[in-house]
């Protein structure tokens, strides 16, 4: 535990402040509604002794992903695009400006070595890939969203970092300076380069990478150009925060939620595909990108269900479903574009 892969506890004036949100209790983060980790009549021995000893049919793609290596250099400053990496990094650009989310580029999302390790052909890009950062929008601090090696590896190329409470302490400690973090608590507003407006706003979820959880807090992100409104969803189970960010910000040109790693013994901290399309529409969207998932198998479901389960619902429902490969260019402003079902060649 005192590898440096863990990072640290908030501490001193960070804690202090920490202790002055309305979001903290009894020494931890809290929802805004009660949220057991595991389902009622589940233990944590139930959940271990599933992952260790029972098999499960599909965990993994049977071939590479396929993945497409997308010159993020050579990007026009005025191309307003998205690429993704898998699970739920990706790399935006916005009116010029250079935002990355949750970057995960190790092959790994565990603190210990080669224990979840990444499908074939998703781990096309390096941190040399990437041109030089205005943003890093970290939305909590699991190890499949903060991940040490690759946050290390970008010190040099992101101007500044943007997380919740707590969470700067990690990467303190991994040596960013205290002047390139901006921490904030959920309602509160920051003005960004280029008139862009960013909102950071409740998630369903928890957090810790050790021993203590909920130390630091996790959020989603409202993000607000010249000319779109996008919510970036991190990790979330279902709540009422859908529809009260869609009623305060909405409607939304995007947004981008988690369809992946859920599983009946955790139905509170992660959506199932059928919750993905409800807070869709509590958003108030009519395009989803889908994320959380084509990288890590983190719960027992088969690795392409996410996606399938995903589209058969909303071949009833009239949502822009967007499904890019990985590394594949999505312009944030073409709204017709309808994308390949490429999981379906890995059957």
């Amino acid at each position: 535990m005192s590898k440096s892969r863990f990072g640290k506890t908030p501490k001193g004036e960070r804690l202090e402040r920490i202790k002055r949100s309305p979001h903290y209790k009894d020494g931890q983060f809290q929802n805004k509604s009660h949220t057991p980790q595991l389902a009622e009549g589940t233990s944590l021995l139930d959940v271990m002794y599933e992952k260790l000893f029972k098999k499960f049919p599909k965990l993994k793609p049977k071939d590479e992903v396929p993945s497409i290596k997308t010159d993020l250099h050579a990007l026009n400053s005025s191309e307003n695009v998205l690429v993704w990496f898998g699970h739920s990094s990706y790399f935006m650009q916005i009116d010029g400006v250079r935002i990355l989310v949750d970057p995960v580029l190790s092959g790994n999302a565990s603190p210990v070595p080669k224990t979840i390790r990444s499908y074939a052909g998703t781990d096309v890009y390096t941190v040399s890939d990437f041109p030089p950062i205005d943003y890093l929008f970290i939305s909590h601090d699991h190890y499949d969203h903060l991940d040490y090696s690759t946050i290390i590896a970008l010190k040099s190329k992101v101007e500044h970092v943007i997380c919740g409470l707590g969470v700067g302490a990690h990467l303190e400690n991994w040596g960013y300076d205290s002047t390139e973090i901006t921490e904030k608590d959920w309602h509160e507003k920051l003005e960004l380069k280029n008139e862009l407006a960013l909102y950071i706003e409740p998630s369903r979820h928890f957090s810790g990478r050790g021993l203590y959880r909920n130390k630091s807090l996790w959020v989603s992100f409202v993000l607000h150009s010249k000319s779109m409104k996008l919510y970036l969803g991190g990790d979330s189970g279902y709540d009422t925060h859908f529809s009260e960010i869609g009623a305060k910000y909405g409607p939304f040109d995007l947004v981008i939620l988690e369809n992946g790693q859920y599983n009946k013994a955790w139905p509170f901290i992660h959506l199932t595909p059928e919750q993905v399309l409800m807070a869709a529409g509590d958003l108030k969207t009519k395009r989803i990108l889908p994320v959380h998932s084509a990288k890590f198998a983190l719960s027992n479901h088969p690795w392409d269900e996410p996606l399938k389960r995903l589209t058969a619902l909303n071949s009833r429902s009239d949502f822009n479903l967007l499904t890019p490969r990985i590394g594949e260019k999505l312009d944030l402003e073409d709204t017709e574009r309808r994308f390949e079902e490429w999981w379906l060649d890995l059957e």
